[in-house]
């Protein structure tokens, strides 16, 4: 008779904790990342945050911030300055933060670039969205190596300029672009 109400204890108990528990406690739901390749763009500081809400959809937030003007006020200035922010969606085929992945984001950003390719300088604000894939492979439970890349378009509204430092307007106005962005190898802090 002792047994029986041991065994009975021992067996509620264990549907107990299958009913009560969370058992996605222990899922690394957070990462946050940064573009390696973002620095060599002249410096841009960028970090992406990712919250994975399923097995196979994770919502994402970025930034890019570039705040450096090299050789200021001599004839060779040249910059990329920008901020930039973007919020979006990433299908994980296999599982998240591992393998494959196709994103979907939208993005604002404010830009002052001139005096790298051209002496011509552009300023002004994009507003658009992009479609981008990549892979993601596991270096350890909490260290991710990431690859990818993408396209993004939309609209803007500009200023062009001579040069870096003349201020003489070439043309103003507002136009349409599709550009590529993101390319990237990032290393990735999941937890």
């Amino acid at each position: 008779m002792e047994t029986n109400r041991i065994t009975r204890y021992v067996f509620l108990t264990i549907i107990s904790i299958f009913l009560i528990a969370d058992w996605s406690a222990h899922a690394k739901k957070f990462s946050i990342s940064t573009n390696l390749l973002g620095y060599a763009e002249l410096g841009t500081l960028n970090m992406d945050a990712s919250y994975a809400v399923s097995r196979r959809w994770s919502v994402i937030a970025g930034i890019r911030y570039n705040p450096f003007t090299f050789k200021s006020g001599t004839a060779d200035q040249f910059q990329y300055r920008q901020q930039s922010y973007s919020v979006g969606a990433r299908l994980w085929p296999w599982h998240i933060w591992s393998g494959w992945w196709f994103a979907g984001k939208i993005r604002y950003q404010e830009y002052n670039m001139g005096g790298v390719l051209s002496e011509q300088t552009e300023e002004g604000d994009r507003i658009g969205a992009g479609l981008y894939a990549g892979y993601t492979h596991m270096l350890t439970p909490w260290l991710n190596l990431e690859f990818g890349l993408g396209f993004w378009g939309g609209g803007a509204r500009y200023t062009k300029y001579s040069c870096p430092t003349c201020g003489w307007t070439l043309e103003s106005g507002r136009k349409y672009f599709l550009l590529p962005d993101d390319f990237v190898i990032s290393l990735v802090y999941v937890f």
